[in-house]
């Protein structure tokens, strides 16, 4: 089996502006072909898709979703170019997968770039200190954080995270596929999910232990 390297993934995903996955995976069968790697992303339509994503996409839909007996709440808007395609059954799936996803998966920002100043330094000192505590030599702590990182945004960026229905393929890939389908870019502007006591503070047990105090029980 041929290996694939990075620097071959780097190259096609200049190429063809396809995703890091997809690249790999057109890589993989084509045992490292470049050119036939070309080919397949084209074949997918992946390759065309990457062109459309400096268009104006002003089009779509606001939508919202509530999950779990009103527990939990996801408002987005997703944008494309023309109402056209906005409101036609393909899209208007796309964005109710999205929903459900974010309800499920819970991401805290769209990409690496929108996660605040403040909780990216937060992950970086906990992964730092972990690494520490762990005996790690002083070396490799920036490599070990590095890859922390790395996994912290594919957990908690939406566009980096496993979709809900096909964990193999993350919603960037999803969105290329859609792009690539509908003709028209697509893209998601933003999001919000709203979790039932979210950030209030529970008290489970508190009336318990003052009923029993007031009985004179320990």
């Amino acid at each position: 089996m041929t290996a694939i390297t990075a620097s071959a993934v780097s190259e096609l995903r200049a190429k063809t502006g396809a995703g890091m996955m997809e690249c790999k995976k057109a890589l993989t069968e084509t045992a490292g072909d470049l050119e036939k790697a070309v080919d397949v992303l084209r074949k997918r339509g992946l390759a065309a898709a990457a062109k459309k994503s400096d268009r104006i996409a002003s089009e779509g839909t606001v939508q919202s979703y509530i999950h779990a007996g009103g527990k939990v709440g996801v408002l987005i808007e997703v944008n494309c170019e023309t109402d056209f395609v906005g409101a036609t059954p393909d899209f208007q799936t796309l964005v109710k997968d999205l929903c459900l996803h974010i309800a499920a998966n819970k991401p805290i920002c769209l990409d690496a770039e929108s996660v605040p100043a403040d909780v990216l330094e937060r992950e970086k000192d906990i992964a730092r200190d972990q690494a520490k505590q762990a005996g790690k030599p002083e070396a490799m702590l920036d490599k070990i954080v590095e890859g922390k990182m790395k996994k912290f945004f594919q957990e908690s960026c939406l566009l980096e995270q496993g979709f809900v229905k096909d964990p193999e393929k993350t919603i960037k890939t999803l969105l290329t596929e859609a792009v690539s389908k509908m003709g028209e870019n697509i893209r998601i502007r933003r999001f919000a999910r709203y979790e039932l006591g979210e950030g209030i503070e529970k008290k489970t047990g508190d009336f318990a232990a003052e009923v029993a105090a007031q009985a004179g029980l320990k």
